[in-house]
């Protein structure tokens, strides 16, 4: 009964340190560890233990005959990356982190950012004695896109939050949340308060088409959408035009294929996840029933991953299709393409919600008077560069797709950190293994950019910490001014343990896993039985 691993994971090697016959792959130190869109576990060798199951902060490892019908293609998956990869030398490659020795006064320093980066960065920091970590956030809760970006149907991947959970209890760990670095403390009175400032700010905006008719009212930034359904506070209030029979998204990327579920997902399945209340109230009274889904490429170069591409080929409700397949593209030259295949040749069934996937299509316009009524797009044909890049170039056909709503899905962009260089170009904090200079640092999608996945920011943190300890150890970093520099109104760990427990309370009464609370006000009165705290 071999364990198979069900979904794109959190990578952070739990799991890997847990198996006692070393049968989980890529395991740290090898290659595409961190960078693979999921680990693999080794049928042959897997002794049926169940302690990776155990070990595992989101859920995704099962027993092979527990899988339900839309995971079964994960058993073959798993297999079939050992016979790409063979592992004949199965001796443990995780090297044991070593500790260093910290000065008895100690080493402060301040994370800004509490998503997966920077409590990645904390948790490397808190490992080595003597160190305190003070992790500041802008909103009055923690987690970052892990809360308000993972899809509300994807609650198993949600629960990494129980791995953050742990960190934050960590002796030496404290938050500052609701404070804003730049408005209400400035990169200054960090730096005067700690040894040194790492930050995790992630890329908070989206990359724009560049084309007429984008900035018409229903034309959205899935960025903003997603933070919209997920209560992000910024968000919360939005409104969307639901009442047109077509969505279409551009980009084809994993939260292109969120966007598209949500759209077309059962309102009383979403009514069972940590929705936000007025998302799903919109989404009742939606009228939409297509999205389609805009590559400018082929199959072969969507960036969506396999476990998402599974996970939409798994919906029993929806009908989803495939258009556009290059002529020359074999349907097996991959795993990507072969699953994509098999999508094409489905038979359409009426009457349901349908996602199509539209391939070698590049938006021209949208257009509209006051608000969006079409998106004008060209077909596309590859071309590849000597260097090997796959590139699109417009026909210069124009077709038509009528829609109300266009959601932009081509990327997250960084903004500028006040007091710290920025590259235009990579939307990124220029950087030499994660050290901007003595006493700065960068972690996360600052420092390189948004890819990779969840536990690609732990690999990521343990670079940017050992710099960080490097120049401690060298006597590099400055040593904080005594009293340092207050954070008015700040809330501390069990402010947020209170709005935890508040949000939870609320989601147990209406058989929710949470509901969550989305303006300042009512997180602010969630925490009201902590008080704020000063330093």
């Amino acid at each position: 009964m071999p364990y198979v691993v069900t979904r794109s994971c959190c990578a952070d090697a739990s799991c890997v340190l847990a198996c006692p016959v070393n049968c989980i792959h890529p395991a740290p130190g090898e290659p595409g560890f961190a960078t693979a869109e999921m680990l693999y576990v080794d049928p042959r060798t897997c002794v049926d233990c169940g302690a990776c199951t155990t070990a595992c902060p989101v859920d995704a490892l099962k027993p092979h005959d527990a899988l339900g019908a839309g995971e079964l293609p994960f058993l073959e998956l798993n297999a079939s990356y050992y016979k790409d990869n063979p592992h004949a030398d199965r001796a443990p490659m995780y090297v044991v982190p070593r500790q260093r020795a910290v000065l008895a006064d100690g080493l402060s320093v301040a994370v800004v950012g509490a998503g997966p980066a920077g409590l990645f960065a904390a948790d490397e920091l808190l490992r080595h004695p003597g160190v305190r970590v003070t992790v500041h956030d802008r909103l009055p809760t923690p987690y970052g896109l892990a809360r308000a970006g993972v899809a509300p149907d994807h609650q198993d991947t949600k629960q990494v939050a129980e791995l953050f959970r742990t960190i934050e209890s960590q002796p030496g760990f404290r938050y500052r949340l609701g404070v804003e670095i730049g408005t209400d403390l400035t990169h200054a009175d960090l730096l005067r308060a700690h040894h040194a400032v790492i930050y995790a700010v992630g890329a908070a905006t989206d990359r724009r088409l560049g084309i007429e008719g984008e900035d018409l009212p229903g034309s959205v930034s899935a960025t903003d959408f997603v933070a919209w359904y997920n209560g992000h506070p910024d968000r919360a209030r939005d409104d969307h035009r639901l009442d047109t029979g077509r969505a279409v998204v551009v980009g084809n990327g994993n939260v292109s294929l969120d966007v598209a579920r949500i759209l077309t997902a059962d309102p009383d399945a979403l009514a069972r996840t940590d929705i936000s209340d007025r998302a799903l109230a919109a989404l009742r009274g939606s009228g939409i029933r297509e999205v389609v889904v805009l590559g400018r490429r082929g199959p072969a170069q969507a960036a969506f991953t396999v476990p998402e591409l599974l996970a939409l080929a798994a919906l029993e409700d929806v009908d989803v299709s495939v258009e556009g397949w290059p002529d020359d593209l074999a349907p097996d030259h991959d795993e990507k393409t072969r699953l994509l295949a098999e999508l094409a040749a489905r038979t359409p069934v009426g009457g349901r919600r349908r996602i199509v996937l539209r391939f070698l299509a590049a938006p021209v316009r949208i257009v509209g008077e006051g608000a969006v009524r079409a998106l004008e797009y060209t077909p596309t044909t590859l071309h590849t560069d000597d260097d090997g890049t796959v590139r699109a170039r417009p026909t210069g056909e124009i077709r038509t797709l009528e829609t109300g709503l266009v959601l932009r899905s081509v990327g997250y962009r960084a903004r500028p950190v006040p007091g710290l260089p920025f590259d235009e170009a990579t939307a990124t904090v220029p950087h030499e293994a994660g050290r901007v200079e003595p006493g700065v640092y960068v972690a996360g999608w600052i420092k390189r950019g948004p890819t990779g996945f969840i536990g690609t920011n732990k690999t990521c943190a343990q670079e940017t910490v050992a710099s960080l300890l490097d120049d401690f150890a060298a006597g590099r970093l400055t040593p904080p001014v005594a009293g340092g520099t207050a954070a008015p109104d700040a809330l501390g760990l069990e402010a947020w343990r209170a709005i935890d427990r508040a949000e939870r309370a609320a989601g147990a009464a209406q058989g929710r896993p949470r509901v969550k609370f989305t303006d300042a006000e009512s997180l602010r009165r969630a925490a009201t039985a902590v008080p704020a705290v000063t330093g």
